[in-house]
């Protein structure tokens, strides 16, 4: 019987464009075993469920539910931010995609990238958000400005002169035009004061320390306060 990650580690794996010889070097096991997995026959070891989830940069919890997020979508909804802002400190760029996700939600019942997001100290961020800042660097489409301010490291973000007349293809003129309606709410606002308010938004309060906060609790807030 197939298992209920089988596909999605299918899916994540060819959106990450590796193959199976690839994916089963990382795991350090056969291909044969490898190909076993995605068949269904054979179940992860909780060694092999954390290296994967590493590997495709997703969260334990989207391994184990099986719900294939758009890591690709995530990446241009964060560059679709830079653009909007110019530069933009690294916590508050996070709340303004977190915004989005969960907006989106409140109307479609779904997300725009289907990206999972855990409470942490300043989140709620997907586990894959610091991975996509280091691959958008490391593919020059973004500069990180590491400052120190007042013995603090600030880190600002913009996207590289290089990358502005790229094509984000996967957002909608609808996705975009709601971000650029979040970032227009929060665009003059202090980080503290966007990370305070999600963080008393229903889906972070009622998640516990590191779990994976709930789309659905967003339904039960006024949707006119985010954007």
């Amino acid at each position: 019987m197939i298992t209920k990650y089988s596909k999605f580690i299918k899916d994540a794996r060819l959106k990450r464009g590796l193959s199976q010889s690839d994916l089963a070097l990382k795991l350090a096991i056969s291909r044969p075993s490898y190909i076993a997995i995605e068949q269904g026959k054979r179940e992860l070891t909780m060694g092999e469920f954390e290296k994967l989830s590493s590997i495709l940069g997703v969260s334990f919890e989207e391994v184990e539910s099986g719900e294939s997020p758009n890591y690709e979508k995530y990446k241009q909804m964060i560059l679709s931010f830079l653009r909007l802002s110019g530069n933009v400190k690294k916590t508050k760029l996070a709340k303004l995609v977190y915004l989005s996700d969960f907006a989106w939600f409140y109307n479609h019942l779904q997300s725009m990238s289907g990206m999972q997001y855990r409470k942490i100290k300043y989140g709620p961020v997907p586990d894959a958000y610091f991975r996509a800042l280091d691959e958008l660097e490391e593919d020059g489409k973004i500069v990180i400005d590491r400052r120190n301010d007042d013995g603090k490291e600030m880190i600002v973000i913009s996207e590289s002169d290089s990358n502005k007349k790229q094509k984000l293809g996967s957002i909608t003129d609808d996705e975009n035009t709601l971000m650029e309606k979040i970032y227009n709410k929060w665009k003059d606002k202090k980080t503290a004061e966007i990370v305070n308010f999600t963080h008393n938004q229903l889906p972070y309060l009622m998640a516990d320390d590191e779990e994976i906060v709930s789309y659905a609790l967003i339904t039960q807030e006024d949707p006119h306060e985010v954007y």
